[in-house]
C-alpha cells in the first residue's frame, strides 16, 4: 500500500517520518565528515535529538550504532589509503579522523580480519595491476565484527 509522505494517518507516523529524515541527514553527515572529530553527542545535537534517542533510532533504522557506522566509514577510507601504499599506518589513522592508533588498529582488525600493516602489505601485492574500483570492492570491510576467522591448516 502506497502512502503519500505528506499525508499521514497519525501524528506518530508523521513523527516517525521526520525522525527517519533526520537519521538520513546524520548518516549523510557521517559519510561527508568522517575525518572530522565527530561523536554521538555532536551528531545528536545537530539532529535535535538526545544522544540516547539518536543511538537507538539509528540502530533500529540502519542495524548498527552511529559510532559503528562512523568507524566503518573511516576504515573503508583507511583501506583505500593503505592500498595506495604511500602513507604509514599512523598517517592513515590520523587522516581518516581517528585520534588513537590503538583504537584504529583494533577496529580495523575487527572489520577486516587483519591488522592495518598486514593489509597494506597484502594490498600492495594482491591488488597490483587491478583497477582501483575493483580493488575497493574485493577488499571492502565487513561490518559488525563479521570478519572471517583465519585458521591455519596443517598438512
Amino acid at each position: 500500500m502506497w502512502h503519500d509522505p505528506e499525508v499521514t494517518s497519525t501524528p506518530a507516523e508523521a513523527q516517525h517520518l521526520r525522525d527517519l529524515a533526520r537519521l538520513r541527514r546524520v548518516r549523510d553527515r557521517i559519510d561527508r565528515e568522517y575525518a572530522q572529530p565527530l561523536d554521538v553527542e555532536a551528531l545528536a545535537r545537530g539532529a535535535h535529538m538526545s544522544a540516547g534517542h539518536l543511538s537507538r533510532e539509528f540502530r533500529q533504522a540502519y542495524g548498527e550504532s552511529p559510532y559503528s557506522y562512523l568507524m566503518t566509514r573511516r576504515i573503508e577510507r583507511a583501506m583505500a589509503l593503505l592500498r595506495r601504499g604511500d602513507l604509514t599506518v599512523t598517517e592513515v589513522c590520523f587522516a581518516v579522523g581517528c585520534s588513537s592508533l590503538g583504537t584504529f588498529s583494533t577496529r580495523f582488525r575487527e572489520l577486516v580480519g587483519i591488522p592495518p600493516s598486514a593489509f597494506r602489505d597484502q594490498a600492495l601485492l594482491g591488488t597490483a595491476g587491478m583497477p582501483a574500483c575493483v580493488a575497493k570492492q574485493v577488499t571492502r570491510p565487513i561490518r559488525n565484527q563479521e570478519a572471517p576467522v583465519r585458521t591455519t591448516q596443517l598438512a
